[in-house]
């Protein structure tokens, strides 16, 4: 009797729908910065800046800036391939994530686009992830007519979340349980991390006569990092909280059956095979 040795076929490349070149990782890094600079400017900036007598106003600004940045971003990603395919695909998703959007709108954080923008991220990549998680907050404000000074800002913090689920480890091997449990935790700490940006947002707005947890221009940054943690914690700890354990339910329960389906989707449409005419016969 013979034992023949076993060998594990190696495993596939995931196919992705964007990949990104030197010159959309250098926009990918500019908005970010950018937008960090946007989100924690109260943070950033020391009491005696000029700027705490314009601390109504950075937010507007930095909304501003920040539209033209994601529209730069995603157009230096498209540049670098992002083809038919891939925009039927984008526009299905942002389509599915914006509808699942008002679902739960107003209901104690329960947020279902949350959990696919993850697994469209993860199996999609973070180039398209950053796009996606964009379009699909732009769509759904237009949707539920929530458009504001904050969503640019939201379009941003969607685009990180998702793009972070594309840069997880393992996009080639890790299957089963072990990927569902990764996907799960990543999107339970992202769902806290994007209500915590997004509390950075909106915190300023808030007169600093109106609350003892609102944001004072003239306050040392210790003393604004108290106010904007008992902010987070009396305001939105309930609402992350629920985002976030609907988010890993969703992963276990539907992960599965979701992602299958976009991992056949992405073989199916072959994003990096290019597309080719043969030349007609005479």
């Amino acid at each position: 009797m013979s034992l023949q040795a076993t060998t594990r076929p190696p495993a596939q490349r995931q196919a992705r729908a964007v990949r990104l070149g030197p010159r959309s990782v250098a926009a990918l890094a500019l908005v970010s910065a950018v937008g960090v600079a946007g989100f924690g400017w109260p943070f950033l900036a020391p009491p005696t800046s000029r700027i705490g007598a314009h601390a109504q106003d950075a937010p507007w600004l930095f909304a501003g800036v920040l539209v033209l940045l994601v529209a730069v971003v995603a157009a230096a990603i498209s540049e670098s391939g992002l083809g038919p395919k891939a925009v039927a695909m984008l526009g299905v998703l942002a389509a599915t994530g914006a509808a699942l959007r008002p679902i739960g709108a107003g209901t104690a954080g329960i947020e279902p686009m949350f959990f696919l923008m993850v697994l469209s991220g993860r199996v999609l990549g973070p180039g398209f992830g950053f796009v996606l998680g964009s379009v699909t907050m732009f769509a759904s404000a237009l949707l539920t007519g929530g458009v504001g000074p904050w969503l640019p800002f939201q379009m941003l913090a969607m685009g990180w979340f998702a793009m972070g689920a594309g840069l997880l480890p393992g996009p080639d091997r890790l299957r089963g349980r072990a990927e569902l449990a990764m996907l799960a935790g990543y999107g339970f700490l992202a769902a806290f991390a994007y209500g915590t940006v997004m509390n950075m947002a909106g915190w300023p707005f808030m007169s600093a006569l109106a609350s003892n947890v609102a944001f004072d221009p003239h306050a040392p940054v210790a003393a604004n990092l108290a106010r904007f943690v008992a902010y987070c914690l009396a305001t939105s700890l309930g609402w992350d909280l629920g985002r976030a354990l609907v988010t890993v339910v969703l992963t276990f329960t539907l992960g599965p059956a979701v992602l299958r389906a976009l991992r056949r989707a992405t073989r199916r449409a072959a994003f990096e095979t290019p597309v080719t005419f043969d030349a007609a016969e005479k």
